[in-house]
């Protein structure tokens, strides 16, 4: 009866969104090469459009995102029929090993994508090939060319599978890829990405270039799993700004993007984020991220279940927007681009303000301030050399200019790490490469140089890398330096 309730109350709402909804085009390939692909000065105050019919069904009461602000719904899809609406969902399969060396083939098998209880449910199905070998099924649908639109709020109410090797993802890509050029050129936005192995944690993420950059924010959940209940993921793209939310918590903001071929000047900003995107739901099977399933994965319940995709706009945007300036940090008195590199502020390093401590598959391990150093434990060394980390991030790194890592390091036994300075939203590339050194049980001044060919970044990061190493005797590090060198 509760649910009737709403439902009623949805079509009311439905009658008053019409005349909103009504004057979309209906033709997105237009829209996308000529107002939602021009320099961004010339579309001051301009409408937005959407390639879709209008579409009537709308939320129940409970919601109220179409409440923020002037914003109000474009389309939704609550999936209370019987089987997928192929009106605005296409079927995307894909051969094994498609994209990020991932296990499974996308079908278009009711098996692997349908409808149960109100709920679309993409399903990872594992089976046997006739040598034996196992072989993965899944599924993925995309809105392409039929529910395509430039700016708005996108909310999505998902349950997450757990399982080791489990990725399920909810992401945009534009229409014509082409425009821009391939990936990463074309800008993708990643709305939700779970990891089956952890999935208290959830990703948000803005791909652009070229070369690759991403800008990526996580949220933890202080009690329970993504894997337990439904929880509701949005971003809200502008012309000059994304906004990520889960549950209504802000926790990312990005307003400084690029794209480029490489060798040429960029496009006019904000590029490729000025064209019409699309919705995307899948659950992939292993691959470069998450890795690949093993004994524990349960494939019983290796199911995404999404409540419902809802999407909304606000009838005009002001498109008249500017790149901002980036903040480049200023040395100290001493030419240290390192803060707190002396160890002699016992700073909070579970923040992300100057030094952090990080752990990640399977590290364990504590890292404590004193005595002008920093002292790094580790319980288990974890599967990867990042599992046990400390790094500090906001590192200016200028085209052409040449610098010096130096730090002093000792162990409580001889034993190896892996120091570098990395671009965390440049594609993870390498200003310093991964460079292995043996540290002993005596003090030892280390010092690395390296000039700066990429792209000037504001965000270089060094890192000391504890973990996979074949030791985990405990590490002590000061006076870490990055400086200018002639």
């Amino acid at each position: 009866m509760l649910k009737n309730h709403k439902r009623l109350l949805s079509l009311l709402l439905a009658v008053s969104m019409l005349s909103f909804a009504g004057c979309q085009s209906d033709d997105s390939s237009s829209q996308a090469e000529s107002s939602s692909v021009a320099d961004s000065s010339s579309q001051a105050d301009s409408s937005v459009a959407d390639s879709s019919e209008p579409d009537s069904s709308e939320p129940d009461s409970t919601d109220d995102s179409a409440q923020d602000g002037e914003y109000q719904l474009l389309w939704s899809d609550e999936f209370d029929g019987d089987a997928l609406d192929e009106t605005i969902w296409n079927y995307e399969p894909h051969a094994p090993g498609w994209t990020n060396e991932e296990l499974q083939e996308y079908t278009t098998s009711t098996d692997n994508v349908f409808i149960r209880d109100g709920k679309l449910v993409i399903k990872a199905i594992k089976t046997l090939t006739d040598g034996g070998s196992d072989y993965y099924t899944s599924g993925k649908v995309t809105t392409q060319n039929k529910k395509d639109f430039m700016y708005g709020k996108v909310c999505v109410s998902a349950k997450v599978p757990d399982g080791q090797g489990l990725w399920p993802a909810i992401w945009m890509m534009p229409t014509d890829e082409s425009y821009y050029g391939q990936w990463p050129k074309c800008g993708e936005i990643d709305i939700m990405e779970v990891l089956g192995n952890n999935t208290s944690v959830a990703y948000g993420t803005l791909h652009y270039g070229e070369p690759h950059a991403e800008q990526q924010g996580t949220y933890e959940l202080e009690s329970g799993k993504f894997s337990d209940d439904f929880h509701e993921f949005c971003v809200e793209w502008e012309p000059g700004e994304f906004r990520y939310y889960i549950d209504g918590n802000h926790y990312l903001t990005i307003n400084d993007w690029f794209t480029a071929v490489q060798g040429e000047d960029e496009k006019p900003y904000p590029a490729p984020f000025n064209q019409t995107f699309f919705v995307q739901l899948n659950l992939a099977v292993g691959g470069t991220w998450p890795g690949n399933p093993d004994e524990t994965t349960d494939f019983d319940k290796a199911e995404f279940e999404i409540d419902y995709v809802r999407v909304y706009q606000k009838p005009s945007y002001d498109t008249n927007v500017t790149k901002p300036e980036k903040d480049f940090k200023e040395p100290d008195e001493t030419g240290n681009y390192v803060t707190n590199g002396d160890f002699a502020d016992a700073e909070d390093l579970a923040d992300d303000v100057d030094w952090t401590f990080y752990l990640a598959n399977g590290g364990a391990g504590t890292a404590t301030i004193h005595d002008g150093l920093i002292e790094i434990v580790t319980d288990n060394a974890g599967t990867v050399d990042y599992s046990v980390q400390i790094f500090q991030p906001n590192l200016p790194m200028i085209k052409g200019q040449k610098y010096k890592l130096s730090f002093d390091a000792y162990a409580s036994e001889d034993r190896n790490i892996v120091v570098c300075v990395s671009a965390p939203t440049a594609g993870w590339i390498r200003y310093l490469q991964d460079t292995e050194l043996g540290i002993t049980t005596e003090k030892k001044t280390y010092e690395f140089e390296f000039e700066m060919k990429d792209k000037t970044d504001n965000n270089g990061r060094v890192e000391f890398n504890l973990g996979n190493r074949g030791s985990t005797a405990t590490v002590y590090i000061t006076n870490v330096r990055v400086e200018v060198v002639e």
